[in-house]
């Protein structure tokens, strides 16, 4: 006989049959995500040719440069710090064919989970909504390679900006741990991890971490045991670094460098991020004139108390309002923003508007509109840009770039890539016209590397260039072991097996980014085999590259490779034959 069904009590509610899911889908998600993302790397993919891709070619260069035993700031100054390159070469280590975008995008994830994930599936156990109101927008970000800004209108994926990014997902995941983190160990981790992976990415994102530490620990989120600790742990792996490679001595002189190549217009650059980035700037300062006019008496009443008591319980209560963190977090933005092109600005919010729209405030019209104003509209173009990107493949053709490897692994639209050809040959039969562009210090227009018809045409022509080289070494019976551009790019040792030479800048933007050489510089620019000189089209920046390493090709003869490359070939490589 069957046993009858036990009645539901009054007045309870029935489970719902999804609620297994809402309260542990956490997990199975972020592994299904990681498995999607393994999966893609290890297949061919091709991704749609964004405006700036060339800049993911540093990632390929200082990648391969770790591979051959380099170590980024030591032997090689870069632009930022070693992690990314680290990581990178992991993955070209790892994977045969990883689209390099997806790579330097996708590879983050094993920076953000490890002191995200403890942080999720403890508040998935009580408060599981908050955990995937964390989650999603994170797994979201990190899965798009998009910034919020726009620079073509064209269905594709952003090739720029990815170091800036991946500061901006840290920056997420540590803001998000120190507001709903509670337990000593997982928090005293994260922040130790966080900070000394921003350390390791770019030194402003690790200024706006120690500013967010600050009110942190000032707001007694933060015990001082879960400091210290946290201290230690970061500067011993710097320590660590420095004992065994010298890194952070080198890191810290490249960092000074770039400083003073880049000082002055500070004011300037602020505006200008705050202008740039008004979608969430604008918005978050009304939220934060909204909260303020709404919590006016209470505001007061704690900052009154740490006047007439100034203890510590008084200053933590004073600080750690929301009032007060939205307004750090948005100066901390938009000085980062200051020193960037292209990034997913101010994602590190999200965490603070959750606990806004938590407390009695969001239950308020005034500041849920306002609330979403700062997060909605800039996650909503990214999305619909993303969903352009990946149906509008669908009309796209790959570029015939058969030497370029997983450089190569773009597509674009049919007319676009038509158009590339033919500029290059254009180009390389009107070398003067350009040349003329380029002797008034001038583009052939403003905004020439943005431009994807741009990418497509250097893409070309380094393809020719591969070929172009390998033609000669042929003809010539000599076999160029280290190779050098004067270019912002070299991909060439990538490509063709060999070596960088060592104390060079990747990422060679002559105005903010390469150092006046050395000797040490000088002396391996004159030992390098092979150094390239673009013509497809001669740029300001290409020209004035090649004075600023005009010493080290002495000892080289120029040589056409091709119609858009020259070739400075070191003469006792050709004499030895």
């Amino acid at each position: 006989m069957s046993t009858p069904p036990i009645s539901q009590p009054p007045g309870v509610a029935r489970p719902s049959r999804f609620e297994p899911l809402v309260r542990r889908g956490h997990l199975p998600l972020v592994l299904l995500v990681l498995a999607l993302c393994t999966l893609g790397l290890w297949l061919r993919l091709s991704v749609p040719l964004g405006p700036f891709y060339w800049d993911t070619v540093l990632y390929l260069d200082g990648g391969n440069r770790v591979l051959s035993g380099q170590i980024p700031s030591v032997d090689f100054f870069a632009p930022v710090g070693a992690l990314g390159y680290w990581l990178f070469a992991a993955g070209l280590a790892l994977f045969p064919t990883p689209q390099p975008l997806l790579l330097a995008h996708w590879m983050m994830f094993a920076v953000t989970l490890p002191p995200f994930l403890p942080l999720v599936l403890r508040l998935a156990r009580d408060r599981a909504g908050l955990a995937w109101a964390l989650l999603l927008p994170l797994l979201f970000f990190q899965l798009v390679p998009l910034n919020v800004e726009q620079f073509s209108t064209f269905p594709s994926f952003d090739g720029y900006g990815m170091y800036n990014r991946q500061v901006a997902q840290v920056l997420y995941v540590l803001v998000a741990t120190l507001l709903f983190e509670r337990r000593a160990g997982p928090l005293l981790f994260a922040i130790a991890w966080c900070c000394t992976t921003l350390f390791l990415l770019k030194i402003t994102g690790f200024i706006v971490a120690g500013l967010v530490c600050l009110l942190a620990f000032a707001a007694g989120r933060v015990p001082l045991r879960v400091a210290l600790g946290a201290l230690g742990a970061f500067v011993a792996t710097l320590a660590a670094l420095e004992l065994g490679f010298g890194l952070v001595s080198h890191y810290m002189a490249d960092i000074l460098t770039l400083v003073r190549l880049n000082e002055g217009g500070i004011a300037g650059r602020l505006v200008q991020a705050a202008s740039i980035h008004f979608g969430f700037v604008g918005s978050g300062a009304l939220l934060l004139v909204a909260l303020l006019a709404m919590g006016w008496t209470s505001v007061c009443a704690r900052f009154a108390a740490l006047a007439e008591r100034r203890d510590l319980a008084s200053l933590n209560a004073a600080l750690d309002q929301d009032v007060v963190w939205l307004a750090v977090l948005l100066a901390g933005g938009i000085f980062f923003e200051s020193q960037n092109t292209g990034d997913q600005a101010f994602i590190f919010l999200w965490p603070l508007l959750l606990r806004i729209l938590s407390g009695p405030e969001g239950r308020r019209l005034p500041i849920l509109v306002l609330a979403g104003a700062v997060a909605l509209p800039p996650t909503v173009n990214v999305a619909h840009r993303a969903a352009r990107a990946v149906i509008g493949q669908v009309k796209y053709v790959a570029l015939p770039l058969p030497d370029l490897k997983i450089l190569g692994q773009v597509n674009q639209r049919p007319e676009l890539v038509e158009r590339a050809q033919t500029s290059l040959e254009i180009l390389g039969e009107h070398e003067e016209t350009y040349t003329l562009f380029a002797d008034r210090g001038l583009l052939p227009f403003y905004s020439l590397y943005a431009d994807i018809d741009f990418q497509a045409t250097w893409l070309l022509g380094t393809d020719q260039a591969v070929r172009a080289i390998r033609a000669f070494e042929a003809r010539n019976g000599v076999r160029f072991e280290t190779i050098m551009t004067l270019n912002f790019t070299n991909p060439y040792p990538y490509l063709l097996d060999r070596q960088a030479p060592r104390h060079i800048a990747i990422g060679a933007d002559p105005s903010r980014a390469v150092p006046a050489p050395d000797a040490e510089t000088i002396a391996a620019v004159r030992a390098t085999d092979l150094i390239l000189y673009p013509t497809c089209p001669v740029t300001p920046a290409n020209m004035r590259l090649r004075t600023i390493y005009e010493a080290g090709l002495v000892g080289h003869h120029p040589v056409e490779l091709s119609p858009c490359w020259i070739g400075y070939v070191r003469d006792a490589l050709t004499l030895r034959r």
